[in-house]
């Protein structure tokens, strides 16, 4: 079981569980999700007509429905004009409530027929939950200073709404750095008051810094969001909504549900302690709280954001990235990911020395 979509791609099968059923594809992920989407666009199809001809099916019930009612109407004008014997009034009030009697079943039959086309259409189309995120707009000029990455040799300037991608092999300190560089936040030079300290921060002198070997990193800005790969950043005591509330205290309760909503935070859920959260629910609130703060961060700080999120939210998590008008820091293993959200940047640390990849 994995979410390493080359891992995936290297295997010659690939098993699904959905709901409790377990099915076997013979072929590579890729394959697999082709033949899915290829899969789930007929079944939406198949379902669009299926509902089309139900709606059919009742207009033509209504319209037997009219017809008897005149044929009715008719009867009872020609028995009350007298216009026929009784006997032969009788006849044909009879053959009138057959015939009706008939037309009715025949129409239901057709109604019951394509409600059950509907249902048998609608059980192939999956209705899997998503998260769906809607990032803020941070209003960060394109040539605007966020961040300084480097080692005693060289440096480079994060600026304006770009991606830079951060990798090495485990053990390099990347973690230590992203920490680092949330850390020196506090002293950034276009934070309020920043003063001396801010400045020194801005010229990337070493006191400033802070040396990771002879890596460093330090943000131009107070506004940084960052989501840790252990997501240790909430209070395991609060409940979901107050770890929310906490990040946004401008909204409203309704409006926080409605946003915690979008991260399949739901219902009574909310009111659970982070405690009781299992890792991917956890992982979800974790974001919902950096992606809904306000004011929106400037740079977003991400260590291994794939790491507890399934197929799809990972690509949820692409298209928000690519339309984040701030800037993205990540680190991360999933070489995948990284090609997905096209970095403009891609810096390795290796052995406290930063090279350009």
């Amino acid at each position: 079981m994995s979410h390493d979509t080359a891992l995936l791609e290297d295997l010659d099968d690939t098993a699904e569980l959905y709901g409790s059923d377990l099915s076997v594809f013979g072929g590579p992920y890729s394959q697999w999700r082709a033949w899915l989407d290829t899969e789930q666009a007929a079944a939406a199809q198949a379902e669009t007509a299926a509902r089309q001809l139900l709606k059919r099916e009742k207009r033509d019930r209504q319209q037997v429905e009219s017809a008897i009612s005149t044929r009715n109407a008719q009867g009872k004008k020609a028995a009350f004009e007298r216009s026929a014997p009784r006997i032969v009034l009788g006849a044909k009030k009879r053959a009138a409530q057959v015939t009706a009697g008939r037309l009715r079943m025949e129409a239901n039959e057709k109604v019951d027929a394509a409600r059950a086309a509907v249902d048998t259409a609608g059980r192939r189309v999956r209705d899997d939950d998503a998260v769906r995120i809607d990032l803020p707009d941070p209003e960060v000029g394109s040539g605007r200073r966020i961040a300084t990455l480097g080692d005693g040799e060289r440096s480079w300037v994060l600026q304006g709404p770009e991606r830079v991608a951060l990798i090495g092999p485990n053990g390099a300190g990347k973690t230590t750095l992203l920490e680092r560089l949330v850390a020196s936040a506090g002293g950034a030079d276009d934070a309020p008051n920043a003063g001396p300290a801010g400045a020194e921060a801005a010229a990337g002198r070493p006191d400033r810094a802070i040396p990771l070997h002879s890596a460093h990193a330090v943000a131009h800005t107070d506004r940084v969001g960052y989501l840790s790969q252990r997501v240790d950043g909430l209070d395991e005591a609060a409940s979901v909504l107050e770890n929310i509330r906490t990040a946004a205290p401008g909204a409203g309760d309704v409006e926080l549900r409605n946003r915690l909503a979008r991260f399949l935070v739901r219902g009574d859920a909310v009111h659970r302690p982070v405690s009781a959260l299992s890792g991917g629910e956890r992982f979800r609130v974790a974001l919902a709280q950096l992606l809904l703060a306000e004011p929106a961060p400037h740079l977003l700080v991400l260590d291994e954001p794939t790491n507890n999120l399934d197929l799809d939210t990972v690509d949820q998590l692409v298209e928000a990235i690519a339309a984040y008008r701030g800037a993205v820091l990540v680190v991360s293993h999933d070489d995948a990911f990284l090609a997905r959200i096209d970095p403009n940047l891609t810096l390795e640390l290796r052995d406290g020395v930063m090279t350009e990849v």
